[in-house]
């Protein structure tokens, strides 16, 4: 003020300066002085000045503060000043006191100014850099100018920012700011920024807003929390209301199980605060946003999957049965749960489930009719509580199935209080929106479901002591004929369109009372008042109903008699107007917008949502059909004849399609049976090849073998017999002889041993008592099968000595054999056939005895597993044990006398190999032993002879 009154001090005393020309000198000083001090003076000169002088302020000084903002970046004081004066020429908020026209002046200034700043799109550019200062004089009047520019032009920004490079991400940073002030504020301008912009609120969702509005949430109080509380709640409202895209994100982002703590409210509920309530009914309007039936059914189905899986249901419905929560409260509770279960089978069936903490429990929808048909609970109450059955009986069929039940002779219980005493109680009460209710939720309970139509027929109804008993069907048109409240007949009407749709026995029992189709012709018919139409339309659409829906069952009410009375009592053109009537009423479109009943009074309470789709369903089908000759109709069925004739033809060949598919599926499996088998057996093939060419092979090698040992050489092998080497090849033979005794006796011996060793297992099975000497008895079993796998190897040792004995004799013959004349061709060819015979025999045999080695594998396996499951279990007795190890003790010194005799045999094998080396013999087997003996006896007769 001092630099003010320094400009105004050239002036005389009497001449004081306007405030235009003040302003005018404190622009130029802005724009002409090369002082940061003498700019921040003037400056902050025109910031007390832009309340009082609005006008002159932002006309003036405008580009001169905006250029401020370009070239004093370094001194945050000065930018303060200046934001905070744009701020003060663009924001209309400061004018609260001013009547409407000034209201009116003041925001059309404001957004003259704004237009004038954003008309350069860099100034907001510019704008949204310096809310990256930290600087509080900065940062916090830019997030209020900015905040000022969305109210005034929030399109024109909203795509400034949105073309910004990092522009929303920039705005996303001041959630995290630690002052307050900022973060509120910033909320505030989020608000505004996510406003009818969706592509500004898939950006904003994806920097991770939804968790840091959560947190927010939750620092604050939740439901208890502030003002700030209210602000977050209103931002994730703008984040999701028809944005499928970030609903969807919400959901996959796990934050649905994030709002369950919002609404556990104590068992002490009075004393709610106004923002509590307010807060509560945001997060109430925030569930409803994800499950609104507006959104796509996939979407909501999972949403609602979600919420019954999280426990936000259940959280709910104890709201719903709680006391004491406020009125508003409770009725969005109501709307909430009511989109929560709508179309969800396993919700539906919770909801269902739901008992009121009363004594007796009675069920939720039991208690809630209850204040639906009470006349003197707020009318919106009662119209969240027909929502909510509404949505309740949503594609429920198993729902309505059980409300109609309630309504049975059969199931109808004196002692307690049904839905359908409930709703048969408001429908003939005296007020006439119970009357409207109860229709209405009757109505549900019969939508798209032909059996609870079929079995509302049998209800039957005392209307007073000794009269009997009427039908619902006729106590409906019975009440509807004594001229009632337009309210009541025009519900009564919808429950007798809806019921009788689609379901010709309900139509042949309408028709069947002589009375209902005089009322309804006479009530179209006459000509009464705008307040009457609605009525006439709607008689003339149960009457069209009764036409197209019918059987011809009934004589005097056949289509073509009632399109006859038409013509005759009515004119099928006032039938077409009066028809018309409905859809052309004011209140009809209002109903056919959305599922949820709202209405600004109860007597607008006319229309049903899902009745609006009914009458436009049958609306043109029954004018057709009130025009159709009978001719026409004739042709008709006859086209329906040929049209089910074709479809039951085409129904045979799909079945007989079917078949075949599951034929060929069949086949198809059996040929890939097959191929797998024919695979597995073209390898079994190739295997068995592979061994028969080996087989061959060796067939050959031996065959050229034979034929080179069968050469004329006949007087040098002679010479190998004669003399002492044949002494020595007899003795060979009979210390081999004596060999396989022995060897035949420690066969037995090892059998004896391995019968022991079996034995001693058994033993230690059977007298197995604890666990206390498992270790010791681990031991011993250890040893056990050290000392049978030792003998094993012997055993092993000898089969080869043996085989090799054997080889070794098998030469010896065939030397001996060859030393024979043999030019003649007949003995070779038996000899032939002989080896191949034995190479058969041979080949047979080892067949056999790789069977037996399996066999024998597989057994000593399972031996094996018997006796490591009986170890785990095994204790031995003390006295036992010490017996068990004397006999080992001698079993393994018989084991060590055995392996002693077996290397004895081994060392007398070797010697007689050496010496059979030495004399130049080969030892085949013990077969062909006795071969050689005849043949050595026939080669001495022979010797004889010659001497």
């Amino acid at each position: 003020m001092n630099f003010i009154r320094g400009v105004m001090g050239g002036q005389q005393a009497g001449q004081q300066p306007s405030g235009a020309e003040t302003i005018q000198k404190l622009c130029d000083r802005v724009a002409s002085s090369t002082l940061l001090e003498d700019r921040r003076d003037a400056v902050r000169a025109l910031k007390s000045l832009s309340k009082t002088y609005r006008t002159e302020v932002g006309t003036q000084a405008m580009d001169h503060l905006i250029n401020i903002l370009q070239t004093d970046r370094s001194d945050s004081e000065i930018l303060g000043y200046a934001l905070d004066t744009i701020y003060n020429i663009i924001c209309n908020d400061e004018e609260e006191e001013q009547d409407e026209a000034g209201q009116k002046q003041a925001d059309d200034l404001g957004a003259q100014f704004t237009d004038k700043f954003v008309e350069d799109p860099e100034h907001v550019t510019l704008l949204l850099t310096l809310l990256e200062e930290f600087d509080f004089h900065v940062r916090w009047p830019g997030v209020k100018l900015l905040t000022a520019l969305l109210k005034n032009q929030g399109a024109q920004v909203q795509g400034i920012i949105l073309v910004s490079p990092m522009g929303v991400s920039r705005l996303m940073d001041l959630l995290a700011d630690s002052r307050e002030v900022i973060r509120n504020d910033g909320l505030l301008l989020l608000q505004q920024l996510t406003k009818s912009n969706a592509a500004i609120q898939k950006i904003v969702a994806f920097e991770n807003a939804f968790e840091r509005l959560l947190d927010i949430i939750t620092e604050e109080g939740s439901s208890d929390g502030g003002i700030v509380v209210e602000d977050c709640l209103l931002l994730l409202l703008n984040l999701l209301k028809n944005n499928s895209s970030n609903q969807n994100f919400f959901k996959e982002g796990s934050y649905i199980q994030r709002m369950k703590p919002w609404f556990e409210v104590g068992d002490d509920n009075s004393g709610w605060s106004a923002q509590k309530v307010t807060n509560l009914h945001l997060m109430l309007q925030l569930v409803r946003v994800m499950v609104s039936p507006v959104n796509s059914p996939g979407a909501t189905a999972s949403c609602q999957k979600s919420m019954y899986q999280c426990g936000l249901l259940q959280q709910l419905c104890t709201i719903l049965m709680a006391t004491g929560v406020p009125a508003d409260i409770l009725t969005e509770t109501i709307n909430t749960v009511s989109e929560v279960i709508r179309g969800s089978q396993v919700n539906q069936d919770y909801f269902a489930s739901v008992n009121a903490p009363s004594n007796p429990p009675r069920p939720a929808i039991v208690v809630l009719l209850m204040s639906m048909v009470n006349e003197r609970q707020p009318f919106v109450l009662r119209c969240a509580v027909l929502y909510c059955f509404q949505c309740f009986l949503y594609k429920n069929q198993k729902g309505q199935g059980e409300i109609v039940a309630t309504l049975l002779p059969s199931t109808i219980d004196a002692n307690s209080i049904s839905a359908g005493q409930l709703l048969c109680g408001g429908l003939f009460s005296a007020d006439s929106l119970s009357n409207w209710c109860a229709a209405v939720a009757l109505a549900h309970a019969l939508q798209d479901n032909l059996t609870q139509k079929e079995q509302l027929l049998r209800v039957q109804l005392a209307t007073s002591l000794g009269k009997p008993p009427v039908s619902l069907l006729q106590q409906c048109t019975n009440i509807l004929s004594q001229g009632s409240k337009v309210q009541t007949r025009v519900g009564l009407l919808m429950l007798l369109c809806t019921w009788i749709s689609n379901c010709p026995i309900a139509v042949t029992h309408f028709l069947h009372n002589q009375e209902n189709v005089p009322f309804l012709t006479a009530q179209i018919s006459e000509n009464l008042g705008e307040d009457e139409r609605l009525v006439q339309g709607l008689c003339a659409l149960l009457l069209g109903i009764c036409i197209y829906y019918n059987d011809n069952s009934l004589e005097n009410y056949t289509k073509e008699k009632l399109k006859q009375l038409i013509e005759k009592r009515i004119g099928k053109e006032n039938f077409v107007e009066k028809l018309g009537f409905i859809t052309k009423h004011e209140l009809y479109s209002r109903a056919a917008q959305k599922p949820q009943p709202v209405f600004p009074s109860p007597e607008q309470m006319l229309f049903d949502h899902e009745f609006t789709k009914l009458v436009k369903e049958l609306e043109g089908v029954i004018t057709k059909a009130v025009h159709k000759s009978s001719e026409e109709e004739k042709e008709e069925e006859e086209v329906k004849k040929t049209l089910e004739q074709h479809d039951n033809i085409v129904t045979q060949y799909k079945e007989l399609i079917r078949e075949q598919d599951a034929q060929i599926q069949e086949l198809k499996e059996q040929v890939a049976t097959m191929s797998a088998q024919n695979e597995q057996m073209q390898t079994t093939m190739t295997q068995q090849l592979s061994q028969i060419q080996q087989h061959k092979d060796q067939y050959n090698i031996l065959k050229l073998k034979l034929g080179k040992e069968n050469q004329p050489n006949s007087q040098g092998d002679s010479t190998q017999v004669n003399g002492l080497q044949t002494e020595e090849v007899t003795q060979l033979r009979e210390e081999l002889e004596e060999l396989r005794k022995q060897y035949t006796l420690l066969q037995t011996q090892l059998s004896d041993k391995d019968t022991l060793i079996n034995s001693l297992r058994s033993e230690t099975s059977q007298t197995a008592e604890g666990s206390a000497a498992e270790s010791d008895n681990t031991e011993l079993l250890k040893e056990l099968e050290a000392l049978r796998s030792q003998v094993q190897s012997q055993s092993a040792e000898i089969n080869q000595m043996r085989t090799e004995r054997e080889e070794l004799l098998r030469r010896a013959e065939a030397s001996s054999s060859d030393a024979a004349p043999s030019s003649d061709g007949s003995l070779d060819a038996a000899k032939m056939a002989e080896l191949e015979s034995r190479l058969a025999a041979q080949t047979a045999e080892t067949e056999r005895l790789k069977a037996e080695g399996k066999s024998s594998s597989d057994s000593r396996v399972e031996l094996e597993q018997q006796l490591a499951s009986t170890t785990s279990t095994v204790a031995i007795l003390q006295t036992e044990k010490a017996k068990l190890q004397t006999e080992v003790q001698e079993s393994k010194k018989e084991q060590d006398d055995l392996l002693m005799l077996l290397a004895d045999q081994d060392q007398k094998i070797h010697s007689l190999k050496q010496k059979l080396k030495d004399l130049g013999e080969t030892v085949d087997d013990e077969d062909d032993l006795d071969t050689r003996d005849q043949t050595d006896d026939d080669y001495e007769e022979e010797d004889e002879d010659e001497d």
